[in-house]
């Protein structure tokens, strides 16, 4: 499961349970979703296989207590408009990052100092 997974899927809206729900309830569901969409069941339909393959996903990150508080806190506080990093006074703005003046022969090569002379040979 990649970082992006962690705030982008939605595991319990793909299991059909509710975000407090018990482990009980979820293994419920996720058996009742594995047996209707089992590979061998619906052989040959690639949708199917791959809506089993999300709720296998979701699964395993719901099912277990430790990921499944990882996940619930990068759905709290590491969502793509909520996260990031955090300042003094707030989240760091990316436009704090991108005002810095430009040279105007453009990036940031042109405000490196000229390369510096050879020294001269002390042999004579």
């Amino acid at each position: 499961m990649s970082t992006k997974d962690m705030y982008e899927k939605d595991y319990y809206k793909i299991l059909g349970v509710p975000k407090d729900a018990d482990a009980a309830t979820i293994k419920k569901a996720y058996r009742k979703l594995a047996k209707d969409l089992h590979p061998d069941a619906n052989a040959g339909d690639k949708k199917i296989e791959e809506k089993f393959k999300a709720v296998s996903e979701a699964y395993d990150v719901v099912s277990d207590p430790k990921r499944r508080a990882e996940y619930d806190e990068a759905q709290r506080y590491g969502g793509p408009m909520g996260g990031g990093r955090r300042g003094p006074g707030g989240p760091i703005r990316a436009a704090a990052w991108t005002s810095a003046p430009r040279h105007p022969s453009g990036g940031a090569a042109a405000w490196r100092r000229p390369a510096r002379p050879p020294r001269p040979s002390r042999r004579a």
